[in-house]
């Protein structure tokens, strides 16, 4: 077996094994739903909008499958409940296909210009400094070359993570004395990766959402002083969700989807959790593309997110 054979299956065994809680939960409760029913009717129906509202899919993006259920019961004239997985399958990796969420393609950036500048955001505890982490070890496994920003100045600890995390992988972390002003540590930052040549930039911020209005000053005089460097920086401004709580993750969505412009996230802590569901139901409420999925604890857990992989993983590998 070759190498990236070898690797690709060894992320594929990660993968179903960071979703099998969830798939463990969620057929569990279809199998229950449709018990001693032939036929997907109003019932089988009602049954399955709580099986998906209860495994974090969220209401409003189980109403739109539901929907798409009803009108094809309703095209159809008869389904088997035997039908229900491979309909359901469909319908989430159409949903996927809708809501802007594109397969990355491993942990490679775009070529025309460098270093590409990545602001990391999201609240505390949900693993975004760990996240910035495992990124940083993505992409130097695939040859870029990282510089790290420690702009959580609020927090020793958050400081202190992110020098560990850069140790480990062997990237340089650019950092200033706590207190310090964030967006000068993010200039300082972008500064040292020009003047190094560096490929990727992941520069962590401070997660404080009790003061919205801060936080969104905050992030806006980050993004104006990168901006002094690059006009294209930020390139992304990346959230970190910790899917593990469910329906908090969307209410963290809302919060700092209003507070700057997110254009991608990562949801984190899905392995040992039946809650993978909210995958589905934040791609679907934010329409702003999930590029990654953290599922587990070592280094090489963090991955680039693919529809067609997941709902494999959820649904089985489809029959040909």
């Amino acid at each position: 077996m070759g190498f990236f054979n070898f690797f690709g299956k060894k992320q594929k065994e990660t993968l179903d094994n960071g979703l099998a809680k969830t798939k463990e939960s969620v057929f569990g409760k279809i199998a229950r739903a449709v018990a001693g029913k032939s036929k997907v009717d109003d019932e089988v129906l009602d049954n399955l909008e709580e099986v998906l509202v209860t495994s974090d899919v969220g209401v409003d993006t189980t109403l739109k499958i539901i929907e798409k259920i009803e009108a094809r019961v309703a095209r159809d004239k008869y389904v088997d409940t035997a039908e229900l997985n491979g309909i359901l399958r469909e319908e989430i990796a159409n949903l996927l296909t809708e809501n802007n969420t594109e397969d990355t393609e491993g942990f490679q950036l775009p070529t025309d210009h460098k270093p590409y500048v990545i602001l990391v955001v999201g609240v505390n505890g949900v693993g975004k400094t760990t996240t910035i982490g495992k990124l940083a070890y993505q992409f130097k496994q695939a040859g870029k070359k990282v510089y790290l920003g420690a702009a959580d100045t609020f927090r020793a600890a958050a400081v202190d993570q992110l020098c560990i995390w850069g140790e480990r992988v062997g990237v340089p972390v650019v950092k200033q004395q706590m207190g310090s002003d964030p967006a000068s540590v993010a200039y300082d930052t972008v500064s040292s990766a020009i003047a190094n040549d560096a490929d990727v930039v992941l520069i962590d911020t401070a997660g404080r959402l009790h003061n919205k209005i801060g936080l969104m000053n905050e992030l806006t005089k980050i993004r104006n002083v990168v901006k002094k460097h690059m006009d294209t920086a930020p390139d992304e401004v990346l959230l970190v969700l910790d899917g593990s709580t469910g329906q908090n993750a969307f209410e963290q969505a809302r919060q700092f989807t209003a507070a700057t412009e997110v254009t991608a996230m990562a949801i984190t802590k899905l392995d040992g959790t039946a809650k993978g569901g909210v995958v589905i139901g934040i791609s679907d409420q934010f329409k702003i593309p999930v590029k990654y999925i953290g599922l587990g604890e070592g280094m090489e857990d963090l991955q680039a997110f693919n529809r067609k992989e997941f709902v494999d993983s959820l649904f089985g590998t489809e029959k040909k």
